[in-house]
């Protein structure tokens, strides 16, 4: 099931929309001058019943006064021009900006998604992100060059047209003003309704979103399991839901709809009979009657719309709600206030150091996952990390480049704390290769080289060297070469060809600090053996910590750690620890078991936790 993202507590429509000024604020000049020149259409539209006014109780009623028709035929012809001159006007000065706002916040959401820790993406769904800077966005885009000018618009023009009615008619006025009664109550009924079901959409949208994504991401495992049309049924009920939601939508702004457009018209044909009685007993002029109709149509207009916008409005304050929600969430793992430089490299390598550390996840966890490490890797060594599945060896990785940080204790690179350095500098000097390796849908060459900033020859020949000692030669024999697009995901490739070309990847930053997270499971031990040979021989002075998940990998280093329910529990070489260490003898024969069957699953795993000494 999709993962739902936090509650956020409500706020007003009006406090959420006006945040958006932030990103509005450049385009505000030129989405006031179109909301002018909107509003001067509106007015124009406004001024042709007096003319008509004029023309019915002068030339109309005067004989040979066919002059005067064609003259106010020719204002009435000039206004109409003029009054689409201004509409065109509106469009053009709105367009541009408004995309612009669109495109800034685009930008500052990714840029905020790529600065937030792996915690967030952890709870959060690919695909309620993507719903907010793709969907969210373009309803915010909409509604600052449409809804907001034309509600601010069609609120002046009928609080103007209202005034000339009166003007005309201060009977009929206070008849058509009488209709505005449960008008402005279905308004506030309206809102009252639909705000609810505008995020339930949005939100389902998202979630429906992230099923797609799951979906395709796993298509090999629906195939392979034969489980699409369990995944078709699971897509049709979402969507089922959706389709609810959206129909409740659409009746709810119906029913406001035909109101806004019913009530109007009944006044109007309240007004007919009640004019007609004035214009008999001469209380009305004609002319008067004609211009208040014709003044009653140009404001029935955006009365109408008011459902439209209203509806426009709300959705807008669910999207920009949402699009809030996540601008809104902070970072903690942030940069310094004066970051502190690393010391320069030594050709030696550097000293890395975890003191008392501690980590828990904040949101799950009842206990802390890593209780007090200690341990410290000297500069150039090799050090293989060796527990049990779910002893947290990932997440001590994770913790060096600052993914995660520390709930307690320190982790120091030449003595310097992780924390007081910046995070380019950081993740400059230090380098890490998942064991699920995430390539890019880019060619082999971008992907190699994706941590550096280097360009031509230099580049050409540090994938060269990288790919070498990687053992990713078949990169040249694809069908372009280095230059071949691998693919969402690297899925053409082999799992050991992904994981070469991103050990690769993670080679060519030429890191202070390597971190493996057995980048090389998915390797037979004779090419592991050759890989980390080569490795070995290439990166002299980069100290390497690697997670051991095969006997072989763990007699390559030089030394060997053992986390054992949250700590480390012994610290040597190899065979040391294989004549004093009673569990991590356990460990290496769990994992010979687990390499051996070449499948065991992490239940297994957690079934020899049970009984180990």
């Amino acid at each position: 099931m999709p993962s739902a993202p936090p509650a956020r507590p409500p706020e007003s429509t009006t406090k959420v929309l006006l945040r958006l000024r932030r990103w509005a604020r450049p385009a505000l000049p030129r989405i006031a001058l179109g909301g002018l020149t909107a509003l001067g259409a509106s007015l124009l539209a406004l001024a042709v019943p007096q003319v008509l006014r004029v023309i019915v109780n002068g030339p109309l009623l005067t004989e040979g006064s066919q002059r005067g028709v064609i003259l106010g035929a020719l204002v009435i012809l000039g206004l109409g021009v003029l009054e689409a001159f201004l509409v065109w006007c509106r469009r053009a000065l709105i367009l541009t900006p408004g995309t612009t706002v669109e495109r800034d916040m685009r930008t500052d959401l990714f840029q905020h998604l790529l600065d937030l820790p792996v915690e967030f993406h952890d709870r959060w769904s690919g695909g309620q992100l993507l719903s907010r800077i793709m969907s969210d966005l373009g309803t915010i885009r909409r509604w600052t060059v449409f809804g907001l000018v034309m509600l601010a618009v069609s609120a002046t023009t009928v609080l103007v047209g209202v005034a000339l009615m009166l003007a005309t008619s201060w009977v009929l006025g206070l008849v058509y003003l009488a209709g505005a009664v449960p008008m402005i109550w279905l308004g506030f009924r309206f809102r009252e309704d639909y705000k609810v079901v505008a995020r339930q959409a949005r939100d389902q949208a998202g979630d429906l979103a992230t099923t797609v994504e799951e979906s395709v991401h796993g298509i090999r495992v629906l195939k392979a399991f034969g489980r699409g049309q369990h995944a078709l049924d699971d897509f049709v009920r979402q969507a089922d839901a959706l389709r609810s939601v959206e129909v409740h939508k659409a009746r709810t702004q119906s029913r406001v709809s035909f109101a806004l457009s019913a009530i109007p018209e009944t006044i109007l044909a309240l007004s007919l009979g009640i004019g007609v009685v004035l214009v008999s007993r001469g209380q009305l002029s004609v002319g008067a009657l004609v211009a208040f109709f014709a003044t009653a149509a140009v404001v029935n207009s955006p009365v109408e719309r008011l459902g439209m916008l209203l509806a426009m409005t709300l959705d807008a304050k669910a999207a920009t709600d949402r699009y809030l929600q996540v601008m809104d969430t902070g970072s903690a793992v942030r940069d310094p206030a004066d970051p502190v430089a690393l010391p320069g490299a030594d050709p030696a390598g550097s000293r890395v150091e975890l003191s008392g550390v501690h980590f828990a996840h904040s949101r799950t966890a009842s206990s802390d996952i890593l209780a007090g490490i200690d341990l410290v890797l000297e500069p150039g060594e090799t050090m293989a990390l060796v527990g049990l599945t779910g002893s947290g060896k990932t997440t001590l990785l994770q913790l060096v480049p600052r993914l995660y940080d520390v709930t307690a204790g320190s982790v120091r690179i030449d003595g310097v704390d992780v924390r007081d350095v910046s995070r380019a500098d950081l993740r400059a000097a230090v380098s890490i290769a998942f064991e699920d390796p995430i390539l890019f849908s880019a060619s082999v060459r971008e992907n190699v080289l994706l941590g550096t900033d280097l360009t031509g020859q230099a580049a050409d020949d540090l994938v060269a060297e990288a790919l070498d000692v990687a053992r990713a030669g078949f990169a040249h024999r694809l069908p372009d070469g280095l230059d071949t697009i691998i693919g969402e995901e690297g899925l053409s490739l082999s799992g050991g060809q992904r994981q070469r070309i991103a050990l690769a990847r993670a080679i060519a930053v030429r890191p202070r600090v390597l971190l493996l997270d057995d980048p090389l499971s998915a390797l037979d031990v004779t090419t592991e053996a050759a890989v980390t040979a080569r490795l070995r021989a290439m990166l002299t002075g980069t100290t390497t910590l690697v997670v051991a998940h095969r006997p072989s990998t763990v007699a390559l280093a030089d030394r060997v750690a053992v986390l054992e329910d949250g700590r480390i529990t012994g610290v040597g070489r190899h065979a040391d620890l294989l004549s004093t260490h009673p569990h991590y003898r356990y460990v290496l024969t769990a994992l010979s078991a687990l390499d051996d069957a070449d499948g065991t699953d992490d239940a297994e795993s957690d079934e020899l936790a049970e009984v180990r000494p």
